[in-house]
């Protein structure tokens, strides 16, 4: 499922096909960020922050008109030629389509941005942020530091003082801080969203894929559509009716499955396809 909205912002993941690395050298990762600065000034992006690893990318990204698919299309398309001559070799070198989860921006913005920039310290390759090459993190700190970059750093260290002397210095406080944290991705809901609930109530009005889509997992539909217990409620006192009709709102409109809907009832799979097929309140 993708959601996009003018404004929307993503913490973007892409990694090689069955786990293969999809940076040889350092000359693979100046390419692919090439690519990602002419992608980010074509499409009107924002990237708050991005670090490139060995098998896979990790992006903050904010999109003022609402184009993530295109724009990663684009991006993954050109460094995947690219990659593929210059390695000599043909096949899919992504796995799959990448990986988008939408962020409620005023409450977790910061936090993926340090999240980011400290993998290559989780990762054990280096113990300091500052000392790995391929982050946004010595970008966001010096004015210096690959200048005339597409990377947008203003609203992160407003975020810790007016002065950015002083808010950088308070930017890599936090960071390091960060080192030994709970990462934010296990408040991730469906592998889609991290916000709160008036977040995802809010996220509702821009989901455009029909719910109903049985491609679409579990977990992210039932983000956006009624519970199956706050619909049936206290089962034992629903009359017959009443119950076919929720399970015929269940199936038919809100695209829960047949199995999902009997698991829950504890009803006979048999009884949920006969009451469905029949669109009759109340069949048994």
């Amino acid at each position: 499922m993708r959601i996009e909205f003018p404004g929307a912002l993503y913490h973007v993941t892409a990694r090689g096909n069955c786990k293969s690395d999809i940076f040889i050298d350092d000359n693979d990762r100046f390419r692919f960020l090439d690519a990602l600065s002419s992608t980010v000034k074509q499409y009107n992006l924002l990237c708050h922050a991005y670090c490139v690893m060995t098998n896979h990318y990790h992006l903050m990204i904010e999109t003022p008109d609402a184009n993530l698919s295109s724009s990663m299309h684009r991006l993954n398309t050109v460094y995947a030629n690219y990659f593929n001559w210059k390695h000599d070799r043909i096949g899919h070198l992504f796995q799959g389509r990448f990986n988008a989860i939408v962020v409620q921006k005023e409450s977790h913005l910061l936090e993926l941005c340090r999240y980011i920039v400290l993998n290559p310290v989780r990762a054990h390759i280096v113990s300091d942020p500052s000392q790995y090459d391929w982050s946004s993190f010595r970008e966001t700190i010096s004015s210096s530091y690959r200048s005339g970059s597409f990377l947008t750093k203003d609203w992160i260290l407003s975020q810790f003082d007016p002065d950015m002397h002083l808010a950088k210095k308070r930017y890599i406080d936090f960071v390091l801080e960060g080192i030994d944290s709970d990462s934010p991705m296990n408040d991730v809901k469906g592998d889609l969203v991290l916000g709160d609930v008036n977040f995802v109530e809010q996220l509702k009005k821009h989901v455009r894929t029909g719910l109903d889509d049985a491609e679409i997992p579990v977990e992210q539909r039932q983000l956006f559509i009624k519970r199956l217990e706050d619909m049936f409620g206290d089962i034992k006192s629903l009359n017959k009716e009443m119950r076919n009709n929720l399970i015929l709102e269940a199936c038919n409109q809100l695209g829960y499955t047949q199995i999902e809907v009997s698991t829950y009832l504890g009803l006979n799979r048999r009884t949920i396809a006969r009451i469905v097929a029949h669109a009759d309140p109340v069949s048994n």
